[in-house]
């Protein structure tokens, strides 16, 4: 493992790599079980067949491509070091034959850009561009967000919220395109690259704006008092679609919105400006919108129809609507959420993930922007997730794992499907330990309410009759998550699903819950009454995942720990403070601590002095409040760049558990942010806490 090159901890370093257990070594250790490269960011070249992703190698980010007809996937740049520096926005120029990208982090509220080595001569956030045959990545500005015109002769990009440029021809620097007021995002070019949609943001409305190049001029679309999004172009130039949100509509995040204003799709004529209402969503459930994991939240059609993203029915479905207006067509009906769309290159097609006939896993669907019954592409025990079309439209491009088989890009070819081709057969190491993992089981269990949970159970295998194990039980962050009957899709809860396993190898039983308030099981279940800062009624889910560990034979009642992250830290601080007594120890990382300091990390004009009702329920609802009946042991982990959860949450809690004589250990890594960027730290942190279930809990048979 590379040691952090700074760690502050109140733990020695021998914790930090745990001699093996006595009585049961374990077949592989976390750096082992992380140790397959992440794909991530795949996508399709605008014409052909070929494809490209990230992979992150333990900290080392680098595009890949693969092309047909061998599809055999290559690297394309060279960066070989573990240095938190992150890779992405991939953008295909016209021609196919280089890629644009972002190098480096988001900045802070102060415009620090993240630096997990605290490199004295400093980072930063970059847009560069490769050739695909092979070369060095040219510079072409600080920046992000890259749109590369359809002409293929400029880029625009984002610099400190306002819109830039720079030639592909050439070298000349990048320069500030457009001077305007507010915060520019959503770039999108004109199909013939005449024109640049984008949003113009001004904090309490936004702004559709179209910039014509040719006569340097700025028009803003049907311009309101609401707060519009997600502009897409009409095949001919001619129109816009996008989104409106209506003014006032949204509420305290972390507090569920089941109903609301609701929202609408307009449609403007880039010449006028003007615009007219096309579509808008029924009052009560889908009246507050729910997004899906796209390029673009609405796309414009064959047979101009709009495709969107509506839970009307209380699932996140797929709808079409004709641009001229008319009712809205349901293309995905049933009990299951869409989550990762794609469309066609001929606008035709909608490619698609989805829970639907597997509610713990996600498989590939394709279905007609006209109507028709959806076609399944994938099924079985394994997982797919961010489909994308070739450019051909002769494949489709996802990416793939397993319960044990880590996750790597594959594609599909050929009208009748058939087996998945791997794109890089040979990048995962030859140490990984596939067949030590176990298979997770779905379960379901009451909570303190009655509600029914479900979860995925890790029992370590070995288990004989009489055994009584120390058992963990995972909570997730978002909470607009689900963990899965397998490798996750996010690079987090990558690794989270990795020290589950290795946790279980270790002899521990583990148990992955998928709490009220999370995705994938309803509107009513992701928006459940008195949730997180409007009354933590999650709590019940973590009483009732402690008391079903319990009462199995397998588990020993007195040795049961928490860990989680952000909000997983939340519930495992929660946890601890409401029920030292079913819980023994537990490991936060960069939890939430106050849900009143939390509100304005995202609404900063939050004022509790101004909403004194609110801000009582909502600190009430943080584990701070219950602060005095914490007894058990905990281990906090925080990056103290952290941008999500502020680092100030964990100085309070530490400060007040040191009050009440708690004994706290914690591991800080300056510099970091909240999603680790560097691969050390989340090996560090991992074994950390693994050292530490191991100390407080006990050793396992």
């Amino acid at each position: 493992m590379t040691t952090p090159r700074r760690l502050v901890a109140s733990i020695s370093l021998a914790l930090v790599f745990p001699a093996p257990l006595a009585t049961q070594q374990s077949p592989f250790t976390i750096e082992q079980v992380m140790g397959a490269p992440f794909p991530d960011e795949l996508t399709a070249a605008p014409t052909g067949g070929a494809v490209a992703w990230v992979f992150n190698t333990r900290g080392a980010r680098n595009i890949w491509v693969a092309a047909p007809p061998d599809y055999a996937g290559r690297v394309v740049t060279a960066y070989a070091e573990d240095d938190g520096q992150e890779v992405g926005d991939l953008r295909w120029t016209p021609d196919t034959r280089a890629i644009v990208f972002v190098r480096g982090g988001s900045p802070n509220e102060k415009g620090e850009y993240p630096n997990p080595h605290s490199l004295v001569a400093g980072v930063e956030q970059a847009v560069w561009v490769v050739p695909v045959a092979g070369g060095s990545p040219r510079r072409i500005g600080e920046g992000h967000a890259p749109a590369v015109s359809p002409k293929g002769d400029h880029v625009a990009l984002l610099r400190r919220g306002q819109v830039w440029w720079a030639s592909l021809a050439d070298t000349l620097p990048a320069e500030q395109l457009i001077h305007a007021r507010g915060t520019a995002r959503s770039l999108r070019w004109s199909p013939d690259g005449s024109k640049l949609a984008f949003v113009s943001d001004r904090g309490d409305h936004a702004f559709v704006a179209v910039y014509d190049v040719a006569t340097k001029t700025l028009r803003f679309l049907d311009p309101s008092v609401d707060s519009d999004a997600d502009p897409v172009w009409s095949p001919d130039g001619r129109r816009i679609a996008f989104l409106r949100n209506p003014a006032g509509a949204e509420g305290l995040p972390f507090t569920p919105q089941r109903a609301g204003q609701p929202w609408s799709i307009r449609v403007a004529e880039v010449a006028s400006g003007a615009g007219r209402q096309v579509w808008i969503a029924d009052s009560g459930p889908g009246s507050v919108f729910r997004e899906v994991v796209a390029d673009n939240q609405i796309r414009w059609g064959a047979g101009n129809r709009i495709v969107f993203p509506w839970e009307k029915d209380g699932w996140t479905h797929l709808y079409a609507v004709p641009v001229d207006g008319g009712r809205a067509a349901l293309l995905t009906p049933g009990g299951f959420e869409v989550e990762h769309v794609r469309m066609s290159p001929d606008g035709a097609t909608m490619v698609f993930s989805s829970n639907q006939d597997d509610i713990e896993r996600r498989h590939i669907w394709k279905v007609s922007v006209s109507g028709g019954p959806p076609t399944a592409l994938t099924r079985g025990a394994d997982l797919e997730w961010t489909p994308v079309m070739t450019g051909d439209g002769r494949g489709v491009a996802f990416i793939r794992a397993g319960p044990r088989m880590p996750p790597r890009p594959v594609i599909l070819l050929g009208p009748g499907g058939g087996t998945p081709r791997d794109l890089a057969p040979g990048a995962i190491p030859s140490d990984f330990p596939e067949a030590a993992l176990v298979d997770p089981q779905p379960v379901l269990f009451p909570a303190a309410d009655g509600m029914t949970i479900h979860g995925q159970l890790f029992v370590p295998r070995g288990i004989k009759t009489g055994d009584r194990r120390p058992a963990v039980i995972f909570f997730h962050g978002g909470s607009r998550r689900q963990m899965l009957l397998g490798w996750h899709y996010f690079y987090y809860y990558r690794n989270a699903y990795a020290l589950n396993q290795y946790l279980a190898s270790r002899g521990y039983v583990v148990l992955s819950v998928n709490y009220r308030s999370g995705i994938a099981y309803g509107m009513e279940f992701r928006e459940a009454l008195h949730y997180g800062a409007q009354g933590a009624s999650e709590f019940n889910d973590v009483l009732g995942a402690g008391l079903y560990l319990r009462n199995r034979p397998d588990v020993d009642p007195k040795r049961i720990g928490l860990w989680g992250g952000s909000y997983g830290g939340f519930l495992t601080a929660l946890g601890l403070a409401r029920a030292s007594d079913l819980f023994a120890a537990g490991v936060d990382l960069h939890g939430v601590h106050d849900w009143n300091i939390e509100i304005q990390n995202w609404v900063p004009a939050y004022d509790p002095a101004k909403q004194a009702e609110a801000a009582k329920l909502a600190y009430e609802s943080s584990p701070l409040a219950y602060v005095k009946d914490w007894r058990s042991p905990v281990l906090l982990v925080h990056g103290d760049d952290d941008r999500n959860v502020q680092f100030s949450q964990t100085v309070q809690l530490t400060a007040a558990l040191r009050t009440q004589r708690v004994d706290v250990e914690q591991l800080i890594f300056p510099d970091d942010i909240h999603d680790f960027l560097t691969h050390a730290h989340w090996v560090a942190a991992y074994e950390a806490a693994a050292a530490f279930f191991q100390r407080r809990l006990g050793r396992t048979p």
